[in-house]
């Protein structure tokens, strides 16, 4: 297969994989081609060369997402979100009302320490939370607690998988795509 259709490969597969199975990135991917269905130039006995019975760097731009889609499938797909670890400082009083606050927002406390006249309360919650948990530690803590936030990894998602919307001519919909395809071809 030449060269310049090998690229056009990796190219749509690497734009495909910004989008994914559920419109996120699937960043931690590798993919090899083990075969494929290239025809080189052909034509008729003493007849001109006939383009349309030739495959071209198109075709495998217009099928790559097919077989990107079709292989994250197989491959069961997980979408993961980003987990960060947290420590508050609150007063010890307090550390109930918070500590179920932070339940509430699929967050897990892990431990609890006295630190001379405050609690400081460490876990885990999704990142996605720790804006509402931000907002909400005034009211739990009489506007004592301080919360402190980084990123600590990335955790399959539980529940149900959130999805975006697609930007791209959406491969999942297999008949619509071809639909699609045939016609920016014409």
């Amino acid at each position: 297969m030449p060269l310049a259709f090998m690229r056009a490969v990796e190219v749509t597969v690497r734009e495909t994989l910004r989008e994914g199975l559920y419109g996120w990135e699937v960043p931690d991917c590798a993919v090899a081609m083990t075969h494929s269905g290239y025809w080189a130039k052909q034509s008729h006995s003493h007849a001109t060369f006939d383009k349309s019975m030739s495959s071209t760097a198109r075709d495998f731009r217009q099928l790559t997402p097919l077989v990107v889609m079709a292989a994250l499938e197989r491959a069961g797909t997980t979408v993961c979100e980003p987990v960060h670890r947290f420590a508050i400082e609150l007063p010890p009083d307090t550390v109930g009302p918070t500590a179920a606050a932070v339940a509430a927002l699929r967050g897990v406390p892990l431990s609890t320490d006295r630190r001379g006249a405050a609690t400081v309360v460490e876990g885990e919650i999704p990142a996605a939370r720790v804006h509402e948990l931000t907002r909400q530690l005034p009211l739990l803590t009489r506007g004592e607690g301080v919360l402190e936030s980084a990123f600590e990894r990335y955790e399959p998602v539980r529940g149900a998988v959130p999805t975006r919307p697609r930007t791209d001519d959406d491969p999942l919909d297999r008949r619509e795509y071809i639909r699609r395809v045939l016609r920016q071809g014409t």
